[in-house]
């Protein structure tokens, strides 16, 4: 499978864009896309599911024209989006069988994969129970097998582990993992660690552009030799934001443990091992908007 993406745009008016001459290729396996609160992750989403059209720009699927044929699209992708909703009445077997007659499957085969689903998202032993008790995770949870009912070869989450608990995200990216061999799984998330675990490739966005892609490596070496630690007071902590990049600060006994970039480090500052979520801040600070 191939998602090619060739200068996509949203433009709500003259001046304001929710995506910007966005261009990429996607390949088979885990896109992580990530990018802070407006930076256009869920608009492209929504665009790449069929739900939404670019302003401008051309989406390729195996080389089909998407803007001129969405079917060939639909047939393949299984979308959740951030503001998924259940019907409370309904329990989790009734509501993904409903979802399924949406989506035009049936056959022998749909109650066993039901099953299969529910009982690969912890579900099966409420699927009878009306989604009106479950908690939140567990909608988000009937959310990700409405998603996956088809057998896509595009899975599209957006924000999928808002709401899970940690036991029910590992659970959520070893499903993804063992999904991704023979299709292409992007996810969205504003929760670095979950895209640092799976992801083969990540996509940075910032104010609905795309400020970096690649996989994890290429984005680390950005700020390799770049991230230090050093034992602060809290009194002295204010006055070194304003001159250093903070990345993270963690309580000590008697001060302030403060992870940060730098090209210049203090005297008594330690260099540490640099991880996505260094780069991920480090790029989303420095790039300057066009």
């Amino acid at each position: 499978m191939q998602l090619d993406l060739q200068q996509l745009s949203k433009r709500y008016n003259k001046t304001s864009y929710g995506i910007k001459d966005l261009s990429m290729t996607i390949e088979n396996g885990i896109l992580g896309l990530l990018g802070p609160n407006g930076a256009g992750k869920s608009t492209l989403l929504k665009i790449l599911a069929t739900v939404s059209k670019p302003s401008e720009g051309i989406l390729l699927l195996n080389k089909n024209n998407i803007l001129a044929d969405p079917n060939y699209m639909r047939k393949q992708v299984g979308f959740l989006p951030q503001d998924f909703g259940v019907y409370p009445n309904l329990n989790a077997f009734e509501f993904l069988q409903y979802i399924a007659a949406l989506k035009g499957l049936g056959g022998k085969d749909l109650k066993p994969r039901i099953t299969q689903l529910l009982d690969g998202l912890n579900l099966l032993g409420v699927a009878k129970n009306p989604m009106s008790s479950y908690s939140g995770g567990m909608k988000q949870r009937v959310g990700i097998a409405q998603a996956l009912l088809n057998n896509p070869k595009i899975i599209i989450f957006d924000e999928p582990t808002v709401g899970l608990d940690p036991e029910e995200r590992m659970r959520f990216r070893n499903l993804i993992a063992d999904l991704a061999n023979d299709c292409i799984v992007i996810l969205s998330s504003h929760i670095v660690s979950d895209i640092d675990a799976i992801a083969d490739q990540v996509a940075i966005m910032k104010k609905g552009q795309l400020i970096a892609y690649g996989n994890q490596e290429k984005l680390i070496e950005k700020v390799k030799h770049k991230v230090f630690e050093i034992d602060l007071t809290k009194e002295a902590l204010s006055s070194f934001k304003s001159q250093h990049l903070v990345l993270r600060t963690t309580r000590k006994e008697k001060a302030l443990c403060v992870r940060y970039l730098s090209d210049h480090p203090l005297p008594n500052s330690l260099q540490k091992k640099a991880h996505l979520e260094d780069a991920y801040v480090y790029l989303t600070n420095t790039h300057q908007d066009i």
